[in-house]
């Protein structure tokens, strides 16, 4: 896990000085309603299931939840945000995220507040633009921690394999700044002062 952290962390840093070289306009989050992305987020809302190996969530949340406390003061809201986002990181094996950089993502995104709202509509944990819903036929969603983590966490798998894995890229388009360097800075600046796993 760590070498994996590592790798991450260093196609990072290269994905961020080539942003930082060509960087065009910036996008807004109302552009993200690729008819690919809404077709993976109906069949991951679909999906319930989810199955972590024992041994490696029990070292999840006892290296996590103390650092989460100083966030979430409830024992079982933390408890249900570390194992959502440890599930949905890991759903995917064709492409599963870093757990921990998940947790910086929702840090830099809503500081773990699940009724966030920001300036442009954004809601929940990652902030996931209200529009998705609505186009997916699921009410009230964005303020639950499970589907609002699901539909985070499969919206960075689209954008990656999009950026072909340039996580710089792929952070500043999740965050609608496609083209901005600061976005994915902040996440991964979090990610290494606080989440690394």
């Amino acid at each position: 896990m760590q070498r994996l952290s590592r790798q991450v962390l260093a196609l990072a840093a290269l994905s961020l000085l080539a942003l930082g070289v060509a960087a065009p306009r910036g996008a807004r989050a109302d552009e993200q309603r690729e008819p690919e992305l809404k077709e993976l987020l109906q069949k991951i809302i679909a999906s319930r299931d989810c199955f972590l190996d024992k041994y490696e969530s029990e070292v999840w949340y006892k290296a996590m939840e103390p650092k989460l406390a100083r966030y979430v003061p409830e024992h079982e809201q933390r408890m249900e945000i570390l194992d959502h986002v440890y599930c949905e990181a890991k759903r995917d094996p064709s492409l599963a995220l870093p757990p921990d950089l998940v947790l910086a993502m929702i840090d830099v995104e809503s500081r773990f507040d699940n009724w966030a709202v920001s300036p442009v509509g954004a809601v929940g944990l990652m902030q996931v633009m209200p529009f998705w819903p609505r186009q997916l036929g699921v009410q009230n969603q964005l303020v639950r921690i499970a589907p609002n983590i699901r539909m985070g966490c499969e919206i960075l798998r689209f954008y990656l394999r999009a950026e072909h894995m340039n996580w710089a890229r792929a952070l500043a388009r999740y965050n609608g700044s496609a083209g901005r360097n600061t976005y994915p800075a902040l996440v991964m600046q979090r990610w290494q002062r606080i989440w690394r796993f």
